[in-house]
C-alpha cells in the first residue's frame, strides 16, 4: 500500500533529561515491521503510557516514540490468513506503545500473535473505555469469581477511582458482589456509588501500620491495584480461604508482610500480568468484558479527547488526578 501520512503524538528527549510531547506527522514506513498494519480509531490512556511519556526507560528504551499501550481500529493491511483488510480488530499489552510504536498514532503494525478481533457486543470505542485498564480489571475478576462468591462476604477493591478499580467496582457489583472502595478521593464517593460500591473506604483506613501479622477477618476477596501497605493490610484482613488479586505497585513495589495470613488463613494471593497473557485467557475475558460482564452506562466510566488533549491528561494521571477511563479518538 502507498505510504500513508498520519498524526501522532510523538515523545522527544529535549535538554536537561527532561521530554517533549508534540504532535508530529509520520508515515507508515516510519512503523517497525509487523504482519498486521492497523488503522487506528481509538486508544486510551494508561498509567504506563504516561511514564512513557516521561521518559521512564524502565517502560520505555529509547526515544523518539510514541506511546499507547491500546489500539482499536480496523485493519489496513495484512500478510497473514487469520486477519483481512476491514477486519476490526483491538491490541493491548504486549510491547505495544512501550518499545513498539502505539495507539497514539493514527496507524500502528504489530505482529499477528498480538491481534485481537474485536468481539462482538463491544464497539471499536467501548473496547478501548475497558482497553488495558479493563482488560486487567477483567483478568483479576476472573480469578476471583472463580474461588469467591457473592454470598462469601463483602469484597474489597483498592485504588478505586482508578481505570482497573473503577471497573472492577462497576463489574463486581452488576455480578452481585457486595462492593467496598478504597479511595483517597473522598469527594468521588458519589462516583463510587453511583458505580455500584456499598461501602467507601478512606486510604488512610486502608493501611494499618501497627506491625500486627494478622487483623480482624473482614473480606471475602481483594482486588489489589496499588500494592504496599495497602495490600498488605487487605491480605491480613480477608477471611480464611479468601482469595487476593495484585495488579499493581503506585504505592509501592514492596509489600511489608509475614507468611501468617497463608500458613493460618490459607489465603491464596494471584498475580495478574496483563501484559504478557496468554491468548486463550485474553480471549476468554475479551468474551466475558462483551457479555455477561459488560456493564450498563460503560460510556459514564470514560472521558474522550484527542491527540491534542492527551497532554493535559497525562499530567493529571501522574499526579494522581484521574477518575475513570480516558478514551483517545484518533480518527479525526
Amino acid at each position: 500500500m502507498p505510504s500513508e501520512t498520519f498524526n501522532a503524538l510523538v515523545v522527544e528527549a529535549g535538554e536537561d533529561k527532561t521530554y517533549v510531547r508534540q504532535i508530529k506527522k509520520r508515515t507508515v514506513d516510519d512503523l517497525p515491521d509487523g504482519d498486521v498494519l492497523i488503522r487506528v480509531q481509538y486508544s486510551s490512556l494508561n498509567y504506563k503510557d504516561a511514564l512513557s511519556a516521561i521518559g521512564n526507560k524502565g517502560v520505555t528504551r529509547s526515544y523518539p516514540h510514541t506511546p499507547g499501550v491500546d489500539a482499536a481500529g480496523t485493519v489496513a493491511d495484512s500478510r497473514v490468513d487469520a486477519f483481512k483488510k476491514g477486519d476490526e480488530v483491538l491490541v493491548t499489552g504486549y510491547d505495544l506503545g512501550m518499545n513498539t510504536s502505539g495507539g497514539f498514532g493514527q496507524y500502528v503494525r504489530v505482529p499477528a500473535g498480538w491481534v485481537v478481533p474485536l468481539p462482538g457486543g463491544l464497539s471499536l470505542k467501548e473496547s478501548m473505555i475497558f482497553g488495558t485498564a479493563g482488560f486487567t480489571a477483567g483478568m483479576g475478576i476472573l480469578f476471583l469469581t472463580e474461588r469467591v462468591k457473592p454470598e462469601d462476604g463483602p469484597v474489597l477493591v483498592t485504588g478505586a477511582t482508578g481505570g482497573v478499580g473503577s471497573v472492577s467496582v462497576a463489574v463486581l457489583a452488576k455480578l452481585g458482589y457486595t462492593v467496598a472502595a478504597v479511595t483517597g478521593k473522598t469527594a468521588e464517593a458519589a462516583f463510587l456509588n453511583g458505580l455500584g460500591a456499598s461501602q467507601i473506604v478512606a486510604r488512610a483506613d486502608a493501611a494499618d501500620t501497627s506491625g500486627r501479622p494478622l487483623l480482624k477477618a473482614q473480606w471475602a476477596g481483594v482486588l489489589d491495584t496499588v500494592g504496599g501497605e495497602i495490600l498488605a493490610t487487605a491480605i491480613k484482613s480477608t477471611n480464611p480461604w479468601g482469595t487476593v488479586t495484585c495488579c499493581g505497585n503506585v504505592a509501592s513495589p514492596d509489600l511489608p508482610l509475614t507468611v501468617f495470613p497463608f500458613i493460618l488463613r490459607g489465603i491464596r494471593l494471584i498475580g495478574i500480568d496483563s501484559q504478557n497473557c496468554p491468548m486463550d485467557v485474553r480471549l476468554n475475558v475479551w468474551e466475558h468484558l462483551a457479555g455477561a460482564w459488560k456493564v450498563e452506562g460503560l460510556h459514564d466510566l470514560c472521558a474522550e479527547i484527542g491527540l491534542k488533549g492527551l497532554n493535559e491528561n497525562i499530567d493529571l494521571i501522574l499526579k494522581g488526578l484521574q477518575k475513570g477511563r480516558v478514551v483517545v479518538d484518533l480518527g479525526e
